[in-house]
């Protein structure tokens, strides 16, 4: 790959299978991890040590969630040429939806208007997304519907927020990735990430995991676990790092290696789509 290649890309990729194997393992660039408080955000961001014009995802976590539970994802896919970002806001028990989605938005905005690394990393605006697990993705929702340059979204059990997040996905007309955990009783699909994806304005897809529940995709421990059904699923989690890494190189850069992975049969999920 070149140094000032725009993005990662894959190797040739068999089937769906085989782009679950390789895309769940880390990508080949060394990964730099920084710090959002230099721009007066708590938070984190994670980039590939060098590249131009690079695609970039901010990522919202879920309520008193630490952004130190989703590096993992975070690194990840970073080391596939995404810069990854999360602010760390709003982690208190009565937070706010409508600011952090504002700091979601500033945070897109920091990654592709700053040079970072040293100068040597450089994020193009129009190749950016929003994602966020459970609250954090009603808030990518609603900052995506405020923002007109973000190019896709991705939701990973996805809960109804105030504002709504239903009705903000109702103005987000760029492609969505929605991950649905089918035992979620935190946020039950029913009532929150399938209405939430029915309700959305583009194309989206809807991908199920039968057997997940809520707190599945989170890493390592913390005190809500007490509180909180379920916990951390290492099967999940690497899953969910295979779907979004090809989603993001696929909608932020036209990546077609990866298209078995987005719109295939992949073991232990299943596949909705609307246009």
């Amino acid at each position: 790959m070149s140094r000032t290649s725009t993005f990662t890309r894959p190797p040739a990729l068999r089937n769906a299978k085989d782009a679950l194997e390789q895309l769940s393992r880390p990508g080949p660039n060394e990964v730099l991890r920084g710090d959002l408080g230099l721009v007066g955000i708590p938070g984190v961001v994670f980039a590939p040590a060098e590249g131009l014009g690079l695609p970039a995802v901010a990522f919202g976590h879920d309520w008193v969630q630490p952004v130190s539970r989703y590096a993992e994802l975070l690194r990840h896919l970073a080391s596939w040429g995404i810069v990854a970002a999360a602010p760390g806001s709003q982690g208190g028990p009565l937070p706010s939806t409508a600011r952090f989605s504002a700091d979601l938005r500033t945070t897109v905005e920091v990654c592709a208007g700053v040079r970072l690394g040293d100068g040597r990393i450089s994020v193009d605006s129009r190749r950016t997304a929003l994602a966020g697990h459970g609250v954090g993705a009603g808030a990518a929702l609603l900052a995506a519907a405020g923002h007109p340059k973000v190019a896709a979204v991705v939701t990973v059990a996805a809960s109804q927020t105030r504002p709504s997040a239903i009705e903000a996905a109702k103005a987000v007309s760029v492609p969505a990735l929605h991950i649905v955990a089918g035992q979620d009783t935190v946020a039950p699909p029913a009532g929150h990430a399938l209405q939430i994806a029915e309700a959305g304005a583009g194309r989206r897809w809807v991908r199920t995991l039968p057997k997940a529940g809520h707190t599945d995709f989170l890493a390592g421990v913390h005190w809500s676990d007490l509180v909180l059904s379920g916990g951390p699923n290492a099967k999940v989690r690497r899953i969910t790092r295979a779907l979004v890494t090809a989603f993001l190189l696929k909608e932020l850069c036209g990546e077609d290696r990866v298209d078995d992975l987005v719109d295939g049969k992949v073991p232990g999920t299943s596949l909705d789509t609307f246009d």
